[in-house]
């Protein structure tokens, strides 16, 4: 008797959409396709962040990563996963010139990792090209509040939200990206009353990232919900300690080479 494996069919950009108020949306951060294998088994999408460039590469912010670059880590996610829908990061520079130059760097990170979506940061000020984008078939995730390619500008990595004033300028930036035609919005670094006014009044889910239960679904930095960067953001609940772990197998590997314990005989060819 032949036996028949089930197809895993991906995750698609219409489901994630349809997910607005239902069951909460499970994402992380993957820039590699082992951790990516893993995280697919449990995220309905998996983000290539440009966090990679401060997580994978030590700079100091997002702003110094490239499109090749983006694109790299882009294609090893996609062969490590089946099942969730891939959505990669659109680096500072590649989108904010014009909308024709966003379609050409989307099309190729698209085409190059045969990624689901594409994200881009900003709000009422990017809805042409997000229009532009999904107009001609590019599914676009939007990213509003702290968005941290802007940070410089904003000086720093700070909360947004802390000042009702300023709600309504937030509000606009969800309503023109929902408009332009956006699948899903992420609400970084917001407080939680306005998190959650947004996500009432859009038609899109929300995806928080230090925004509350509020949204309708969340998204955490891989490497910090693992314990793996030595300084931890408020709103990151680690679920694990690898960094210590980590330290701790190299601290005996090397006692063991220094003392000759390793390899013993259960490693050596004979």
């Amino acid at each position: 008797m032949s036996s028949q494996t089930e197809t895993i069919r991906r995750i698609t950009v219409p489901q994630i959409a349809r997910r607005k108020g239902g069951e909460p949306i499970v994402s992380l951060t993957s820039y590699h396709a082992h951790t990516a294998a893993i995280v697919d088994r449990y995220a309905d999408f998996i983000l290539v962040g440009d966090s990679l460039g401060m997580v994978m590469h030590g700079m100091e912010s997002t702003v110094g990563v490239s499109l090749d670059l983006m694109i790299m880590h882009g294609r090893a996610v996609v062969r490590g996963t089946k099942r969730a829908l891939i959505v990669v990061d659109m680096p500072f520079g590649s989108y904010e010139e014009s909308p024709a130059m966003a379609f050409r760097n989307a099309a190729q990170i698209m085409k190059e990792t045969q990624c689901g979506a594409v994200k881009l940061e900003g709000g009422a000020r990017m809805a042409e090209t997000i229009r532009f984008l999904t107009e001609r078939g590019i599914p676009v995730m939007a990213h509003i509040g702290l968005t941290p390619q802007s940070s410089h500008v904003m000086g720093g990595f700070k909360t947004q939200g802390r000042d009702e004033d300023t709600w309504e300028a937030h509000l606009e930036d969800a309503r023109a990206v929902t408009e332009a035609g956006a699948f899903a919005v992420v609400l970084e670094g917001m407080v939680e009353p306005l998190a959650a006014k947004i996500t009432k009044a859009v038609d899109i889910p929300t995806i928080g990232i230090g925004a509350s239960a509020e949204c309708d679904g969340q998204i955490l930095v891989l490497e910090d919900m693992l314990g793996l960067n030595p300084w931890t953001p408020k709103f990151v609940k680690v679920y694990g300690q690898l960094g210590p772990m980590i330290e701790d197998s190299v601290k005996r590997y090397a006692e063991d080479v220094k003392s000759r314990a390793f390899p013993t005989e259960d490693e050596v060819y004979r």
